[in-house]
């Protein structure tokens, strides 16, 4: 190897990075969308419903912060567990997390419990 193009240690284990890098992409991808869900479910209620129901208003906007503040979470320990398994792969110490896997999911268990409470005020198969 020439003097300017030495190995580095990310190098050594590009397919692992590279793998890592898609990982979190495909996460930053996952919690746009879950912004956009929350953006999606506030803006159809307010537009569409004539109906004028206080609790379903009141679930549209928990809906739609619930799932802003999901998604902004999501990015920011996604970016931190990119830098995390980067410098674990780097180090051959590399350790399944299932914390993140855990945390969406119960994220978007309890926005999506939510969001059927929210259809049944809204149909109203539930009155208040």
């Amino acid at each position: 190897m020439s003097e300017d193009r030495k190995q580095t240690i990310d190098s050594k284990y590009i397919q692992q990075h590279l793998a890592n890098e898609r990982t979190y992409l495909a996460w930053v991808r996952t919690s746009i969308t879950i912004i956009g869900v929350g953006f999606l479910i506030t803006n159809l209620h307010f537009s569409t419903m004539t109906a004028k129901i206080e609790m379903s208003d009141v679930l549209a906007k928990i809906i739609g912060i619930a799932s802003i503040l999901s998604g902004i979470l999501t990015i920011i320990l996604t970016t931190i567990r990119y830098f995390a398994k980067g410098r674990d792969i780097n180090s051959q110490t590399f350790r399944f997390s299932k914390k993140m896997v855990v945390y969406l999911s119960a994220s978007l268990i309890i926005i999506f419990v939510v969001f059927a409470i929210y259809f049944l005020f809204a149909w109203g198969l539930i009155k208040t």
